[in-house]
């Protein structure tokens, strides 16, 4: 499946309220020798038509295959991300809210987030300095992690962090309820995934993943992740807190679309709860990423327009 360790925290130049996914009917877990046939798919845009599903586990490796072939598609794109933060106080108040606005894009193998506005109010020449030498600096430690990674012969993904592969995931916990609805005119295999309490862990990030509910939406044409939505079961601490805590009940969900006909992005990202992650990100109360204006490299270093947007001429320096 290809979960990376900051695929729920990460967020532009970092590393919702989202209702927590509906409680499904009992269920058979769907193991990897066994494919499915429902006797009356379910259905969100509309009816699809009746007929076999495909076997969840394989389907998963799919996505796990087609993610990591995706990249190279996706280091010709760049985009806008636009993150709001509604930070709350200890009542439970809203104390500050705070936007930022990101240009996303790929740097010597790295994908980075280049902050370009904060509330609105573009960087001063000082700001815009600093936020080179801090891209500069996570993209060496992000090339550092992944060469690290690659001599423990670890998986890991484009910055290094530890990747859950789909075997794991499957391992850790279970895919159930697999049904196939119409998601934005595309029929979509919709799982929903439970973390088995009883299972051996290796690291603490595959905790995270074992104490985690939730349900994930496939593009079943193109195999790729396209939603997702889950929720944490238990309060995850890492070093008495510091360096990673996230509380009981913190939420998340993304979306992907297809872009050009060729790639899928991130369209949107929200989390509610309460979870910091030491070079990922912290957050109390909400927050909400939503990507937009997407762009291509040509050869020439020239950027041109995707879906009839008007877009710059160069590239982030």
């Amino acid at each position: 499946m290809g979960l990376s360790e900051g695929f729920a925290l990460t967020l532009p130049g970092q590393a919702n309220t989202v209702a927590q996914p509906s409680a499904q009917e009992p269920a058979q877990t769907v193991t990897p020798s066994t494919p499915v046939t429902p006797s009356a798919p379910a259905t969100e845009d509309g009816m699809a038509g009746e007929r076999p599903l495909p076997d969840i586990a394989a389907l998963m490796h799919d996505v796990e295959t087609n993610q990591r072939s995706a990249e190279s598609i996706e280091k010709d794109y760049l985009y806008r991300s636009l993150v709001t933060e509604q930070r709350l106080d200890s009542h439970g108040g809203l104390k500050k809210t705070e936007t930022m606005e990101y240009e996303v894009f790929w740097a010597n193998g790295v994908p980075v987030g280049r902050l370009m506005k904060k509330d609105g109010r573009e960087l001063s020449p000082d700001e815009q300095k600093k936020e080179s030498e801090r891209i500069d600096k996570d993209s060496e430690k992000a090339k550092e992690r992944r060469q690290k990674a690659d001599e423990e012969g670890k998986e890991s993904d484009a910055r290094g962090h530890e990747l859950m592969t789909a075997s794991r995931a499957l391992e850790l916990g279970s895919f159930t309820n697999p049904r196939r609805v119409q998601l934005n005119g595309r029929d979509t295999i919709v799982a929903d995934y439970v973390g088995d309490p009883k299972a051996k862990t290796r690291t603490r990030f595959e905790e995270v993943v074992r104490d985690m509910m939730g349900t994930v939406w496939v593009d079943e044409q193109d195999r790729v992740l396209v939603k997702a939505e889950g929720h944490f079961v238990n309060n995850f601490k890492i070093g008495g807190g510091l360096v990673a805590n996230i509380q009981k009940g913190t939420n998340f969900s993304m979306e992907q679309r297809k872009v050009n006909g060729e790639v899928w992005l991130p369209a949107r990202f929200e989390g509610q709860g309460s979870a910091r992650a030491l070079l990922f990100l912290g957050f109390n109360g909400h927050i909400e990423a939503v990507e937009s204006d997407y762009r291509k490299f040509k050869a020439t270093s020239k950027i041109v327009p995707v879906d009839g947007l008007v877009t710059p001429e160069s590239i982030p320096k």
